[in-house]
């Protein structure tokens, strides 16, 4: 049958409607991620740790690259925000590569220092203030991101005591089970440290113990057979809530024995230990170049997002240095 002449321009007007209708559909739609505009660089090694310190030192209200931006936002795909947990001595000069790399894979970072045990908050060494009271500052600052993002539960990427006691302190007891969607700890310090033997009883131990846990509480609380040490994993590894991930060398150098670093899964398939040598061993990387290389931060990323997880490629990194000299 023809068409009548309004048919036909009914027609036409949907022919030309429909590309504006699809556009705006595509427009509406969520994003996948929230990239910044233009991406931050990655320098996968551990040069800059020395610009990362002078600027936390001397900048006023310095944050690492990528991290605490008001202008990101999350999206279906990055739904929480990502809080990291700096190592001990630690205040935010450590995340000189994991920090931007998150922020240009979508991710919105936040950052804060704590365990501070001198008067200047742009001190460049923290991190090492009694660990209970370490906890209660972490377990503030998700409180301020989860009131500022609107979310019930927020992503942690700890390093060293920020992937070991302190927020293994503040979910086992500080209600962090309930707050914590995934939880990702780089050469992670569970269970306590020998400090590569020097700090066992039969060696420097009995002497060194009581003069680290009088003048900085971090390192004395986190030696192997402490109060602390077992107070913390008492009652198991993990707890409902959390799935855990922990990303580990075994040429650490510091978390030793490396093996105490594994967290044992309580039967719900909540742990993941990624032991970066069992897929690669030219990674020779050791607790400070763990944290400035690309393998690392892929699986971090594999970790908070676990449905886009890629293949990480094994390529060489090298100790005290990182995975690579330009950027990435």
């Amino acid at each position: 049958m023809p068409r009548t002449a309004p048919a036909r321009l009914v027609l036409r007007t949907l022919a030309l409607l429909l590309p504006l209708v699809l556009a705006a559909g595509v427009a509406a739609a969520p994003a996948q991620a929230d990239p910044p505009p233009k991406p931050l660089p990655v320098t996968w090694n551990v040069s800059t740790v020395l610009q990362g310190g002078l600027s936390r030192a001397l900048v006023p209200g310095w944050s690492p690259a990528g991290s605490n931006d008001p202008t990101c936002r999350l999206t279906p795909d990055r739904p929480r925000p990502v809080v990291l947990v700096n190592f001990t001595t630690g205040s935010g000069w450590e995340w000189g590569a994991g920090s931007p790399y998150l922020r240009n894979n979508g991710f919105c970072v936040f950052h804060f220092t704590y365990g501070n045990i001198t008067p200047l908050p742009q001190f460049p060494v923290q991190a090492i203030g009694d660990i209970r009271k370490s906890a209660v500052e972490l377990r503030d600052f998700v409180e301020e991101v989860r009131a500022r993002t609107g979310v019930a539960k927020v992503d942690l990427v700890g390093w060293s005591q920020g992937g070991g006691m302190t927020p293994h302190y503040y979910i086992n007891f500080l209600g962090g089970a309930d707050k914590v969607d995934r939880f990702v700890a780089i050469a992670p310090g569970n269970h306590g440290t020998d400090g590569s033997g020097l700090l066992r009883p039969t060696t420097l131990a009995p002497l060194m113990y009581p003069i680290l846990l009088a003048l900085l509480p971090a390192f004395g609380q986190q030696v192997a057979g402490t109060e602390l040490a077992e107070e913390v994993y008492a009652d198991g590894d993990t707890r409902p809530g959390p799935h855990y991930t922990t990303i580990i060398t075994k040429h650490d150098e510091i978390a030793t024995p490396w093996t105490n670093q594994l967290l044992e899964d309580d039967g719900t398939g909540n742990v993941d230990n990624i032991v970066l040598q069992d897929s690669c061993a030219k990674d020779r990387s050791e607790h400070l170049s763990i944290g400035f290389s690309e393998r690392t931060w892929r699986f971090v990323v594999n970790a908070l997002a676990p449905r886009d997880a890629t293949p990480v490629p094994c390529i060489p990194v090298l100790p005290y240095w990182g995975s690579g000299g330009g950027l990435g």
